[in-house]
């Protein structure tokens, strides 16, 4: 992976996005169906684009939201329809057509009270919370949202009465009918003006940030932060979180510091990442640059995505700590410390993620279900609580509120930003002392990535990938003991292909959401195997490309 010379270094000027471009290219570029690349394609988490690229336009959100509509009425879901956006510039026009689309339809859609951004777990919990006790009349969602993609991107999710990503199943539907609606030029698209829209009686406002500040008490241990005197800052990165953090140390009386309340649609506060891109990823130590500075100023400090789905944790001991250290580290200590959790609870994770997780629940007596890369394979074991705990290596996850009962069965990044102070509070060291601990008990694991650029066919022959074009028996001497294309926790196609060893793994696929491919590769035998893995891992890679 070759790092761009601005990585790590202050947005210079000419990066930034010229965001009135950019919002005029929503309104006046038209997405020509017969190109593939503008055609609505849901991924692991909705459809993205940029208006610039005639991918994320008007025409776009119109389709999808009629389309949802449609599913809707198609599947009797009938109750509340819970809709809110974050903080990149395409989300406030993509508010304004979705309106305009639900209320023509006569959707109750409950809006964000006094216009304020929504994470995706506020989404989540509202429909979870609406939905307690129901069995009729249940909520669903649609979250505007590129995640931490960069501020030239557009999203749109739709999230089901589950609460959590929709399924294939639904995405799928969904993704037909919008591609109907555009080669049709949006012909039976329903549609009123948004002042109108606002203002009609199915249109209500929800105060989804009270609401989550709220409840939030019932998922970490607020009193043994607050206790301890945890020293925590928090930045926000520009994101929809950007006032909940504030309202979240009020409520419970935290020594929390809000370092950056800065909404800006081009993001020129954010250090570049590894390609020289603006990305708002909190796992990136490229993007992180300023809160790894104030390492030594804080027993603890987080950031989350502009979404606020992920999670990024700073501390004194490791700086930056890497999503799969972390997301070990928050298993070991959740299920030794959540007595009223079941005794059955499962931890969830996804096929790319570290096996130190494999190795820490082996040691807490706790099963392992392994998925496919995508939180939606999570929302069921969450809602039921066969899953205590459900996390990606790309720094989502999500777990049960302390009497075991659902939480989010989206990505939540200010739960687990959270219990990184709660682990400092309750065991006397931070996260990265708590990984040492780890590592002394079940061995060192050393992890690398590769990822490159990928045309929709080049991603289309990784996801293909079968085991039969694995011809060794061996990966990096040593004996193959799985070669999988399909997830052992649930059977489902994982888009790609996972060989295993001992001691090493590497996996293979095509991004869902970006056109690039990635493999990833672990080893606990040290540096030299691991990339004797990744050189194996890559000569796959080339022969299907080819």
């Amino acid at each position: 992976m070759k790092i761009h010379p601005l990585a790590g270094s202050v947005a210079p000027a000419e990066i930034l996005i010229n965001v009135a471009k950019l919002v005029t290219a929503y309104y006046s570029e038209r997405p020509d169906p017969s190109e593939p690349s503008h055609r609505v394609a849901f991924g692991t988490s909705g459809h993205r684009g940029s208006s610039f690229k005639r991918s994320f336009n008007e025409y776009h959100v119109l389709a999808m939201t009629q389309a949802i509509c449609d599913y809707r009425k198609a599947n009797g879901i009938d109750g509340p329809l819970f809709i809110g956006i974050d903080t990149h510039a395409l989300s406030e026009p993509a508010f304004v057509s979705a309106m305009e689309v639900l209320a023509a339809n006569g959707v109750e859609a409950h809006v964000s009270a006094g216009g304020e951004y929504v994470p995706t777990p506020a989404i989540s919990h509202a429909i979870l919370t609406y939905n307690h006790g129901r069995t009729g009349g249940l909520a669903d969602g649609i979250v505007i949202t590129p995640s931490h993609n960069p501020p030239d991107g557009g999203g749109f999710k739709y999230n089901p009465t589950n609460g959590g990503p929709a399924d294939t199943d639904i995405t799928g539907w969904v993704e037909r009918q919008a591609n109907a609606y555009l080669t049709d030029d949006l012909k039976a698209v329903k549609r009123m003006p948004f002042e109108q829209a606002m203002a009609a009686s199915t249109t209500h406002q929800h105060d989804f940030l009270r609401h989550y500040v709220d409840d939030i008490g019932n998922v970490i241990d607020m009193d043994a932060i607050r206790a301890a005197g945890v020293r925590m800052a928090v930045d926000p990165l520009g994101g929809a979180g950007v006032n909940y953090w504030p309202a979240i140390a009020a409520k419970y009386n935290l020594d929390l510091t809000v370092l950056n309340t800065v909404v800006d649609t081009s993001f020129r506060f954010m250090s570049v990442d590894w390609d020289g891109k603006i990305r708002m990823d909190p796992s990136s130590p490229y993007a992180m640059q300023g809160l790894i500075g104030l390492k030594e100023s804080y027993d603890v400090a987080f950031a989350c995505d502009t979404d606020h789905d992920r999670h990024g944790i700073v501390c004194a001991s490791a700086g930056l700590i890497p999503p799969n250290h972390y997301l070990s580290v928050a298993i070991d200590y959740l299920f030794q410390n959540r007595p009223q959790w079941s005794a059955t609870a499962a931890v969830g994770k996804t096929l790319v993620s570290s096996q130190m997780i494999d190795r820490v629940s082996a040691g807490i007596g706790r099963k392992v279900v392994e998925v496919p890369v995508g939180f939606k394979w999570f929302a069921a074991g969450l809602v039921d609580g066969s899953l205590g705990f459900g996390g990606e290596e790309s720094a989502g996850a999500s777990f049960l509120r302390r009497d075991g009962r659902v939480w989010t069965t989206d990505k939540d990044g200010l739960a687990p930003a959270l219990l990184s102070a709660e682990i400092t509070a309750k065991t006397g060291r931070d996260p990265g002392e708590n990984y040492q601990a780890l590592i002394a008990k079940y061995g060192e694991p050393t992890a690398d990535r590769i990822q490159a650029v990928a045309n929709p066919e080049q991603k289309a022959k990784l996801s293909k990938l079968s085991p039969e074009q694995v011809s060794s028996t061996t990966l990096a001497g040593e004996a193959i003991t799985a070669v999988m294309t399909k997830a052992p926790g649930n059977n489902a196609a994982i888009g790609g292909l996972k060989v295993v060893t001992e001691n090493g793994w590497f996996a293979a696929r095509p991004s869902g959401t970006e056109d690039i491919y990635k493999i990833y590769g672990e080893s606990f035998s040290g540096q030299e195997h691991l990339q004797a893995i990744l050189k194996e891992a890559q000569a796959i890679v080339d022969e299907a490309l080819k």
